[in-house]
């Protein structure tokens, strides 16, 4: 993997190339803080430029165009990452090798055509084509709690901080989408093109200087622009006790979510003494919680941890029998506890730094992995790739056994299903 970062000053360009995949992926990532009124009308833009354009005026126009290029996949979506909402453009298409000379460049400036000439009128977008994008995203949001597991950490995160990013959804509100018309969704996108901080990467077999001309030529933003401030969400301050929410849903299996704030990180401790704790905690089948909790006492069906390093938050997530909250919050609590007390081996920390290695070398095989983990290393301010083997080796217990005493249980969520199983 040969990878090349140029800073354009309208934008950043990531250049990665790797001869693992047939295709070559291009995603253009737009940053802006988030504000939560803006999420609904982001959301529905990203459906607005799928559906049509300027050249390509139906959605089965679009789709057409994206067969003739012998099936470029084409995706947006809106993604929260600490206090900004960014707004991806992924396009994937097959290396001209495998299809025709000319091809990708083809594809690019498809993508191109998309994003800077969308399908509007005197500076508006089409009533008809808003009022299919408004419900589809009425659907979207009344099929939130479908996804029980996904809808309880909302649930738990609104509890946690009602007023926090953490606690926004991104498919958008009700409430919001009264108020997006035709008019202020072209403004929502003229302030995307003009204002947000731009990422682009590239990834594939593919010749760099080739390459670079090629972006350059499709992709021109006017302005320089820079983020406008930090990712990190602010320290919460703790709660004396514990909260303890719930909400009743018709579902047979409950969904346990808890929120664990850690106090200050230093960046050392974020990324690595932190990944190591949490792999040890709910991160993999060798984790506390999934032999303790689900193996030992079959408390749980599921049962996981996940550090979110830019929400300075932890969260465990567990699909249980509602009959068995109580046993499974003890023991959580009492596992919690035990770590912090540095009561793990080292053949704990061994096995958990072998999961990061894999997961590193793992990062190469998916093209969205590799961008995602560029992005938020960029963020994070990780270390290079090569650099982090050699770092994370070096990671002592009393580092990781540090971390655990950060971090403080603060919100307990429970969806709580109204069957029992064998009902």
């Amino acid at each position: 993997m040969k990878y090349t970062k140029k800073d354009l000053g309208s934008y950043n360009l990531h250049l990665v190339e790797t001869n693992k995949f047939k295709t070559v992926t291009v995603r253009v990532v737009f940053h802006t803080p988030i504000q939560k009124e803006e999420i609904t009308s982001r959301a529905i833009l990203c459906d607005m430029l799928l559906q049509s354009s300027e050249k390509y005026k139906t959605r089965r126009e679009m789709t057409k165009q994206a067969e003739n290029l012998y099936s470029a996949d084409i995706a947006t979506n809106n993604q929260r990452l600490g206090n900004y909402i960014l707004t991806s453009f992924h396009m994937q298409v097959l290396h001209d090798r495998y299809t025709e000379e000319g091809n990708l460049e083809k594809a690019i400036e498809f993508l191109s055509d998309i994003l800077y000439h969308p399908d509007i009128e005197e500076k508006q977008f089409q009533t008809d084509k808003l009022d299919i994008a408004k419900y589809n995203s009425v659907v979207s949001i009344s099929s939130m709690k479908e996804d029980t597991a996904a809808y309880s950490l909302i649930r738990m995160a609104e509890a946690y901080d009602k007023n926090s990013p953490l606690s926004y959804h991104m498919v958008g509100y009700i409430e919001d989408l009264e108020k997006v018309n035709e008019k202020n969704l072209y403004d929502t996108y003229i302030k995307m093109i003009e204002n947000d901080y731009v990422d682009i990467f590239v990834v594939g077999d593919f010749n760099q200087k080739e390459m670079f001309p090629l972006i350059t030529k499709y992709f021109k933003f006017k302005k320089i622009k820079k983020a406008k401030g930090s990712y990190f969400l602010p320290i919460k301050k703790p709660r004396k006790r514990r909260l303890l929410a719930k909400e009743t849903v018709e579902n047979s299996q409950s969904k346990l979510s808890i929120a664990c704030p850690f106090k200050e990180l230093t960046t050392y401790e974020r990324n690595y003494p932190l990944v190591l704790a949490n792999f040890i905690l709910g991160g993999e089948t060798e984790s506390k919680l999934f032999q303790e909790v689900r193996e030992k006492n079959s408390l749980c069906y599921t049962i996981h941890s996940s550090a979110h390093k830019l929400d300075n938050v932890l969260t465990i997530t567990a699909g249980i029998d509602k009959d068995n909250y109580t046993k499974t919050l003890d023991l959580i609590t009492k596992i919690l506890n035990e770590l912090k007390k540095g009561h793990f081996t080292e053949k704990d920390i061994n096995v958990a730094k072998e999961f990061y290695h894999t997961y590193l070398e793992e990062m190469e095989e998916s093209e969205n992995r590799m961008i995602t983990e560029i992005l938020s290393s960029e963020i994070l301010k990780q270390d290079p790739f090569e650099e982090r083997f050699q770092k994370m080796e070096k990671v002592k217990k009393r580092d990781i056994t540090k971390v655990f005493k950060k971090l403080n249980m603060d919100t307990v969520f429970l969806l709580e299903g109204e069957k029992h199983e064998e009902d």
